[in-house]
């Protein structure tokens, strides 16, 4: 089998060759970008076009601040594992709300928690701290070291100290204190009721827009196992496999 031309020579000897119609390129430039290649149908022969980027894996967690089993997923496994992985590898969205219940009281909405008013006031604050410091590697440390922690409610200052010290902790207040606080609320709670299939404890982790319980159960047995086997793009030395124990029952309506 004769060898195949290099693209280099070929420009050479052909200067004005295009392999497919619409390919308005010179031979030599074939290869000069992903885009080109692509329109002149040459891509299996540029070897060092780089790979486009794979998508992240998407994980949104439904969870309220004071269920147990939340946080131990949270801490254990969902914090524990976005350390390990990059950026690009794994995209969180975090609703605290859960099993709350939204009313409106005299034309002011109010809500109702599973574990009473300390875990509405948890939510909120998370989700006004998600609010006000905006970029996920500033506030998911945050809300780590909140949900690990004696007190979800009592330990913010310290927490933004230790991990988000550029986020002033009055503004977070302020939030929870003011209309912005209700409206982020209201929003977590349309977020969950719109769920399909609608959610039936918390946790509940959707990924890449799913739920099913096959995917819960794998998710809380290794969720870091899972998020390698989904993610299509080249995998980092932390996806070497990893199993672990199954986690508490959920916090169920």
């Amino acid at each position: 089998m004769a060898p195949a031309v290099p693209l280099a020579l070929l420009a050479l000897l052909a200067p004005g060759l295009a392999v497919a119609p619409g390919c308005d390129y010179p031979a030599h430039r074939w290869c000069s970008s992903r885009d080109v290649a692509a329109a002149c149908q040459v891509e299996s022969r540029c070897p060092s076009l780089p790979h486009p980027a794979a998508a992240p894996v998407q994980l949104s967690l439904y969870y309220e601040s004071l269920c147990p089993a939340c946080r131990e997923f949270l801490v254990t496994k969902l914090f524990s594992t976005w350390l390990l992985l990059p950026e690009e590898m794994l995209n969180i969205t975090l609703v605290p709300y859960g099993n709350a219940q939204e009313r409106n009281v005299s034309g002011k909405l109010d809500f109702e928690c599973q574990h009473g008013p300390e875990e509405c006031l948890g939510n909120m604050m998370e989700a006004c701290l998600m609010h006000e410091a905006k970029n996920f590697s500033t506030y998911f440390p945050v809300i780590f070291c909140l949900e690990s922690g004696s007190s979800v409610t009592k330990n913010l200052e310290a927490c933004l100290q230790i991990y988000a010290p550029e986020v002033d902790s009055g503004r977070v207040t302020a939030c929870v204190q003011g209309d912005t606080g209700v409206a982020l609320m209201h929003h977590n709670a349309q977020v969950t009721e719109a769920l399909d299939p609608p959610h039936q404890y918390v946790p509940w982790i959707t990924v890449n827009g799913k739920h099913t319980d096959e995917l819960q159960a794998q998710a809380e047995a290794s969720l870091l196992g899972l998020v390698c086997h989904l993610y299509q793009g080249e995998k980092p030395e932390a996806c070497g496999g990893s199993k672990a124990p199954k986690f508490p029952s959920g916090c169920r309506r």
